[in-house]
């Protein structure tokens, strides 16, 4: 007996000593919390927050090993209460935030993968749980809490329940619910336009691209990209439409056929599956197809009287490419209209010169009448009138003035912006600050844009859950979420601030329907406070005031 107790209490001290060394504490959704073995952390803590019925929010943890072993370290999330209502377990979600490795701005262009050297970023959100936790480290414990549109106004308070040497431990926090509702993700009026990947899917899941299993595996990813209010579907009519730049090319959506006696054939069944599929996840506005314009002008197709592969070498402006577009395009509008897809579909291209742009619109114009043009690159005031979704690198985006764009809304138009390799600040690298991602949307709602382009959603490296690195951008510049639809400090905090451009479009136009100029101006005023010239030393300040400001109305 003597000794079961002995046992019982050597067991119960371990338990003590472990949980001891094992110290959790609010953190702030502002910092990526280092990893590295015995850093010093400094931290605000944060475990407060308000939100509208229908948005989410954010929090982080912070859970630290200052003991020499690791420690196998478990969280729970309870439900939300206050008084006799709740928010259900369920709404709360997240997990331990893992380091990928990254390097540091570098700009654009090929360079070894190394070349930058490399660090350790927190940035995934795992939902493996528990976790070890190595010796003297550290860990963030993301959740987001999602408020469900038919909660009941009140403060509400949850717990997290962090579990260490089988003792557990409690963290409360406080979600203030107002009285007023954000629209479902589909109703938002930002023009979210992440460019999907769906090759890179096949590829890390390891299935056979457009099967069941494809399919199957591409629809959580896709939800989650519904679910921030994602407009596009990214469509390729052509192989390599930029020219096999990213690890896993994009193949072409649409099998083109020479046949045997000289006429051309189009197959439109996998675009079919692909854009019926992406409709089905939630994303429904627009169908982009690149490109007209490769950044390699040339153009695979099968030869049925060689039973292979050819390349039609051409440029716009040449006879030849008339031709070999034009039967094409008048088979595609056609397809299109018969599918009822017409109106929102755009054939699309990004960063081609005015010169291009103009041959190919002429042979739009002449084949398929009517057809959507986008375009991602620099502002050409030739044929802005053409180009029905506009989208202007960040250091082209000044062309936007207040009167182009108050004709382009009243047109229907949409006139948004985009970053990529080529800009520091803001940006959502794996190294980038996360309050960056959120100053994204409120740079938009700054400058009066409808919303932002992102040209890669999931365009992942040789292994995206290790190595954010590539051989040509900035780490992280090629994906934001991860395999098994795994979520980023980058995401969240990027869908924050689209919430924070809906809720201060929503409250500026019921200002103005009563006429309330006194609030009209104040809000007005706050938004003057985003400055994009601050950005490099000010994006946690700004996004901050700018949410706690806008709760207030």
């Amino acid at each position: 007996m003597c000794k079961k107790v002995l046992a019982s209490s050597v067991f119960v001290l371990f338990a003590l000593l472990a949980t001891a060394q094992v110290k959790v504490r609010w953190g702030n959704i502002d910092t990526r919390y280092p990893l590295e073995s015995g850093a010093v952390i400094k931290t605000t803590p944060v475990n407060n927050a308000v939100a509208w019925r229908g948005e989410r929010v954010n929090f982080q943890l912070l859970v630290t090993n200052k003991a020499a072993d690791e420690a196998s370290v478990e969280y729970s999330f309870a439900p939300l209460e206050c008084g006799k209502n709740t928010i259900a377990a369920h709404n709360v979600t997240g997990g331990f935030v893992q380091g990928v490795i990254t390097d540091r701005f570098t700009g654009c262009g090929k360079h070894a993968v190394d070349a930058y050297g490399e660090k350790l970023s927190a940035d995934r959100i795992t939902t493996d749980n528990p976790v070890v936790l190595g010796g003297e480290s550290s860990l963030g414990l993301w959740l987001t809490v999602n408020v469900p549109h038919g909660t009941k106004p009140g403060r509400y308070k949850g717990e997290v329940a962090i579990t260490a040497g089988g003792v557990t431990t409690t963290h409360t926090y406080t979600v203030k619910v107002l009285d007023r509702v954000l629209p479902e993700p589909k109703d938002w009026k930002f023009h979210l336009d992440f460019w999907q990947n769906p090759y890179a899917v096949a590829r890390v899941h390891g299935v056979e691209p457009w099967s069941a299993e494809h399919f199957h595996k591409m629809a959580p990813y896709m939800r989650k990209l519904a679910s921030a209010g994602q407009k596009a579907i990214t469509a390729t009519l052509i192989d390599r439409p930029w020219n096999g730049q990213t690890y896993d090319p994009f193949g072409s959506m649409v099998t083109w056929m020479k046949k045997a006696d000289g006429c051309w054939y189009y197959d439109f069944t996998i675009f079919d599956r692909w854009v019926r599929f992406m409709m089905d996840c939630g994303i429904t506005k627009e169908i982009t197809c690149f490109s007209m314009i490769p950044w390699k002008l040339s153009f695979r197709y099968y030869d049925q009287a060689t039973d292979s592969h050819k390349y039609m070498q051409c440029a716009p402006g040449d006879e030849a490419y008339d031709r070999f577009w034009g039967g094409m395009l008048q088979a595609f509008a056609q397809h299109l209209k018969e599918q009822g897809w017409f109106d929102r579909t755009f054939i699309s291209m990004d960063e081609r010169s005015l010169q291009q742009m103009q041959a190919a619109i002429a042979v739009i114009k002449k084949y398929a009448p009517g057809m959507k043009i986008s375009m991602a690159g620099n502002y050409h005031p030739e044929i802005e009138a053409d180009i029905t979704d506009y989208c202007l690198d960040i250091f082209a985006y000044g062309a936007y003035t207040p009167e182009l764009l108050a004709r382009r809304r009243s047109e229907g138009k949409v006139s948004t912006y985009y970053t990529c390799c080529s800009a520091e600040y803001p940006n959502l690298f794996t190294f980038t600050a996360p309050a960056d991602a959120e100053f994204i949307a409120l740079e938009a709602l700054a400058k009066d844009l409808d919303g932002y382009l992102r040209w890669a959603y999931n365009s992942w490296t040789v292994e995206p859950e290790k190595d954010s690195r590539f051989t040509a951008w900035p780490a992280g510049d090629t994906y934001v979420i991860y395999p098994h639809s795994i979520s980023s400090i980058r995401w969240e905090r990027l869908v924050q601030g689209i919430q924070q451009f809906e809720k201060y479009k929503i409250l500026l136009a019921e200002a103005v329907a009563k006429g309330d100029k006194s609030t009209e101006k104040d809000l007005k005023k706050l938004l003057e406070s985003i400055n994009i010239k601050k950005i490099s030393t000010n994006s946690e300040a700004m996004v901050n005031k700018f949410r706690t400001t806008l709760n207030k109305f």
